[in-house]
Parts: C-alpha cells; sequence; structure tokens
C-alpha cells in the first residue's frame, strides 16, 4: 500500500517542479505564448517574456493583463544584439522559443520577414543560449507543416524529411535543421556543449480561446458568427491535426521537465498532435461549431483561387505517448465547445478573459490528474491480478 500512495503521491506533486524556474519565453504576447505564460505562472515560475508587441487588437495578452504576471520585454528576435541582452539580465534555466511568423498565407506576402524571424530568429536565440550557463533545457517550437508534405493518409514521424510547399512551412523545417546543426556543434554532449540540452516541439493546429489572428479558421468563425453573418470558407475537405492549445502547451511543459531532469535522452524532435480521430477536416469543424454555436449560424465556399496549402496533414505521436507517457486530454468535441464557451463568454463580459482561461488551465490539469492516476490505479491493478494468478 505505502509503494501506491508514493507513486500517486509523486503524480499529484508535479506541478512543483516549476516553483522559482527562471524561465524566458519569446513569443509571449501571440496566442500560444499568451496561454503558457499564464500556465508557468500559475506554478510559480519566474517568466521573461520577449517578443514584439501583439500583432493584432484584441489580443489575448493585453486581455488577460500578462503583462501584470511575468517581465514583459519588447523586441525582435531577429536582433541578435538585443536578445543576448535579455539573456544575460534574465539568466533563464529554461527557454521556450515560441516567436515566428505562423501564418501561412502572410508567408506568401512577406517571405523575407518569414524567412527572417523563424530561421535567423532561432539562429540568434540559440546563439544567445549558448553562452548563458545557467540554462538546462531549451525548447524549440516550430510546426507540423515543418516536414515535407505528401498528402500520405498516415501521421509523420520525427525521422521523416523536412520540408515545406510554402515560404512558412518551408521555414520551419529550415528551423528544425538549425536546431539539429546547433544541438550536434553547441549542445547534446558535443565537444563544445553547453550545459542546456536543446529539443523541438512540432504540434498540430491549435484552436482556443483568445486567437484573433487573422486567416486562421477559429477566429475567422467566431468572428462571422457572432455577426449573424455566413463564414466563408476555403478549403473545406482540408484535413488538420486539430487540437486545444493546452495540449501542446502540455507537451512543451513535459518536455523541458524531462530534458532537465533526464538530459540527452529526451532531445531531438518531438511530434505533439491528436489522436487520429481527431484528424478532421475543415468542414467538420465549421459544422461542429455551427451546432454548438447557434443563433442562426451557417457558411458558406469561397469560390475564389488561392495560394496552395496542404490538403492532408498528420502527426504520428508514437514517441511522445512511449517515451514521454504524455497523450491528448481532450476530445475534438470537448476542444470545441471549450473555445465557443470562452468567446461567448469574452463577447458577454471582456474582463472575464483572465479568469477564463485561469479556469480552463485549471479543469485540464484536473482531467489530466484523475486520467494519470486511473492509469496507474489501472497498471497497479493489472500487476496486483497477475501475482495472484502466480501464486
Amino acid at each position: 500500500m505505502g509503494e501506491r500512495q508514493s507513486s500517486l503521491e509523486t503524480l499529484v506533486l508535479s506541478s512543483s517542479f516549476w516553483s522559482g524556474k527562471r524561465v524566458l519565453l519569446t513569443g509571449h504576447t501571440g496566442f500560444k505564448g499568451s496561454w503558457l505564460a499564464m500556465w508557468l505562472t500559475s506554478r510559480g515560475a519566474s517568466v521573461t517574456g520577449f517578443a514584439l508587441p501583439p500583432p493584432y487588437e484584441p489580443s489575448l495578452f493585453r486581455t488577460v493583463d500578462l503583462a501584470s504576471s511575468i517581465e514583459s520585454i519588447e523586441g525582435d528576435v531577429r536582433d541578435l544584439d538585443a536578445l543576448k541582452r535579455v539573456v544575460r539580465s534574465s539568466k533563464p534555466q529554461i527557454v521556450f522559443h515560441l516567436a515566428a511568423q505562423a501564418l501561412v498565407r502572410a508567408s506568401y506576402e512577406s517571405p523575407v520577414e518569414t524567412y527572417a524571424t523563424n530561421v535567423m530568429g532561432t539562429v540568434h536565440l540559440l546563439e544567445s543560449v549558448r553562452q548563458c550557463e545557467d540554462t538546462r533545457a531549451v525548447v524549440i517550437v516550430t510546426s507540423d507543416k515543418c516536414y515535407e508534405n505528401r498528402e500520405w493518409v498516415w501521421g509523420y514521424r520525427e525521422e521523416d524529411p523536412m520540408g515545406g510547399h510554402d515560404p512558412y512551412s518551408n521555414s520551419k523545417g529550415c528551423s528544425e535543421l538549425v536546431t539539429a546543426a546547433y544541438s550536434k556543434s553547441f549542445f547534446n554532449g558535443s565537444p563544445a556543449a553547453s550545459s542546456a540540452r536543446v529539443a523541438s516541439a512540432r504540434a498540430g493546429n491549435v484552436i482556443g480561446g483568445g486567437d484573433w489572428a487573422k486567416d486562421r479558421l477559429i477566429p475567422d468563425i467566431i468572428e462571422a458568427f457572432s455577426q449573424q453573418s455566413p463564414v466563408v470558407i476555403r478549403s473545406p475537405k482540408a484535413v488538420r491535426p486539430w487540437q486545444h492549445v493546452l495540449e501542446p502547451l502540455s507537451g512543451y511543459v513535459l518536455l523541458a521537465e524531462k530534458l532537465w531532469e533526464g538530459g540527452e535522452d529526451y532531445t531531438g524532435g518531438w511530434n505533439f498532435g491528436p489522436s487520429d480521430a481527431d484528424a478532421r477536416p475543415v468542414d467538420w469543424i465549421v459544422e461542429r461549431l455551427r451546432t454548438i454555436w447557434g443563433d442562426g449560424a451557417s457558411w458558406k465556399l469561397d469560390g475564389k483561387q488561392h495560394p496552395h496549402e496542404a490538403h492532408l496533414l498528420k502527426l504520428d505521436i508514437s514517441k511522445a505517448r512511449s517515451l514521454l507517457r504524455w497523450r491528448p486530454r481532450l476530445e475534438l468535441g470537448t476542444a470545441l465547445e471549450w473555445t465557443a464557451v470562452w468567446y461567448r463568454e469574452f463577447l458577454r463580459d471582456s474582463g472575464s478573459a483572465r479568469q477564463m482561461t485561469e479556469r480552463q488551465i485549471a479543469d485540464f490539469e484536473r482531467i489530466g490528474l484523475t486520467r494519470d492516476i486511473e492509469d496507474e490505479s489501472g497498471a497497479l491493478s493489472a500487476v496486483d491480478e497477475t501475482s495472484r494468478n502466480l501464486s
């Protein structure tokens, strides 16, 4: 009995890892970055954010008043000297690199900016961190679109070739190559090794409250539905690995913990995506949200010509499931309900954004804890049953 209790207590107390940790988070003014910064501060981390101002308004960064909870520094990852100064002053123990030009269609309009931010921004981050003796774990966040897309019906694995048709996807593949080269040359046990361990994280299409980016499916849907106008859909049959924003963030956080504790065993690339059942076409997403939203919500097909975007994209998450014991927690239908509830509440009372975000983080943690305990109890029961059969 004592062994069982000890195992469950370890699961319950895992969040204590972050208390007092110094964390540098680039891209904290973006959608994912704001959610991650709030989550880390709720666990007691001391977070320094480095990013440009929010690229659109409203922004989650401002609606939750994130600047009151962290040290927020305005700057551009294309500026190597500025990034070095931030690293020297904040002395981060753990680094999350999320700063990026994150939109496919925008990359066609501004390819030079996209490559400068996504590729050289990664170079600058790694170059700055390798000179910091305090840093022990670095997670470089890229994208599911970093892979050479062959429209396969199965998910891409971490060892599949990098590529990318459009400038955004290609720049993320380049960022992965930069990370791999720096890791072999300056980190992860290289002859000139820094004390830090480096890994990259590739996530699916994230959804959740507080995203107002242009040309993203969920923000476009919510804007149209809230104005009681039909949302215009470009590619209704395009399949993506949809997941709530907290899903990949939980993977990034876990990966950073493992890099800190286990070192080189957890370096390299990692996929954080949904279960195969939640890789759904766009029209399924729109129909599900239309039903959840009600109020006469509708959509129509956009018949115009648009730049190339992948039609079929999935991630294989076997590696994260097996080695990190990470797995998705929310089914896609639930993730869409959480997203709709967040926006409904925000539209009713914009001052509730922080409370709503904190509540969903807490609910997500409770779901994960319950499942972890159930898994642990199930595993222990199986051991007990085997022991009885052998006796």
